[in-house]
């Protein structure tokens, strides 16, 4: 049953089985329709706020959108990593996963999710330089320096990726096959190496659990400059839209970071909460990501109205 010699990737397993997440069965439609419609408004809003992006030239040629529209494209990828295999899990179908298949989740979900992780750290130094260094702000982050970090930010996301991927599926894996988690990552994956696995979780303890701290510090220390530079803002009315657009970007980094950090930070755990944890970050983040930005994002909300009336306008004249 899927465990025939494979010599040219070192292991017995040619495939393996995902368990998924732990429920009652008497909620498994209740929860298919829930992943389900998650999925379809996460594309349909992340869809939304890139479209507006790209067809806005008072947004596209800022910075901070650019960096908008680069999250909401990682997002619609990154879900669909992740969701349409969980949602696999609440239908009769077949658990199974290729090896082959295992090997590209585990990849792109590493590198979509590093990805994000740097580039949040990049929307969080952008609204640093606008709001602590407002007048040099244009020659510190224009268009093509923000190009540049977003691209580094892709590549590094890219070797992130490649090593993890390498680390893991190197070892030999001889059985058994059951993977006790919703995706193919890898703490759940190693679990099933036949060697020591040592050096795998010292580097995914660094690579992924110290860097992810070390960004989400990073982002904790420009909020905490750029919170004591909005306290400087004579007018309450600079203060409350201050506050609005890094308190949505906040909310959504917190809600990504903490569950991120709390699973790569313990290697070798096998905590039954680690599966809802990780929910958070790889289903209920790109969720939040348009609808945060969107509904608290007076600008968003401004170029959304301009594209709709010209749409209108279009159409009328027609």
């Amino acid at each position: 049953m899927g465990r025939t010699k494979n010599t040219s990737l070192d292991t017995t397993v040619t495939d393996f089985i995902l368990l998924g997440l732990s429920h009652p069965p008497s909620l498994r439609i209740l929860l298919f329709l829930l992943f389900f419609i998650i999925y379809i408004l996460t594309q349909l809003g992340n869809l939304l706020i890139l479209l507006t992006v790209w067809a806005d030239p008072k947004l596209h040629a800022r910075p901070m959108y650019i960096l908008l529209g680069v999250l909401s494209f990682l997002d619609m990828w990154l879900s669909s990593v992740i969701v349409p295999r969980l949602i696999l899990d609440f239908t009769p179908t077949s658990k199974r996963i290729p090896f082959g298949g295992c090997v590209a989740q585990l990849y792109f979900f590493h590198f979509l999710g590093s990805t994000q992780c740097f580039l949040y750290t990049l929307m969080a130094y952008d609204r640093y330089l606008a709001i602590c260094q407002p007048l040099r702000y244009p020659v510190l982050m224009n268009g093509r320096l923000c190009t540049i970090l977003v691209a580094g930010a892709w590549v590094s996301g890219s070797i992130h990726g490649s090593i993890q991927v390498t680390l893991t599926f190197r070892l030999p894996y001889c059985g058994p096959n059951q993977v006790d988690y919703f995706i193919c990552d890898i703490p759940a994956v190693l679990r099933l190496a036949c060697a020591d696995t040592t050096v795998n979780e010292l580097v995914t303890f660094v690579d992924i659990g110290v860097v992810a701290a070390s960004c989400f510090l990073l982002i904790l220390l420009s909020y905490a400059n750029i919170v004591h530079a909005i306290l400087q803002i004579r007018t309450a009315d600079g203060r409350r839209r201050a506050f609005s657009t890094c308190g949505s970007h906040l909310t959504v980094v917190t809600v990504y970071y903490v569950p991120c950090i709390f699973i790569y930070l313990r290697p070798g755990s096998k905590s039954p909460l680690d599966g809802a944890v990780a929910v958070f970050y790889t289903v209920v983040t790109p969720l939040l990501n348009p609808i945060i930005y969107t509904l608290r994002n007076q600008e968003v909300k401004s170029a959304l109205k301009r594209t709709a009336a010209g749409r209108g306008a279009g159409g009328a004249n027609k």
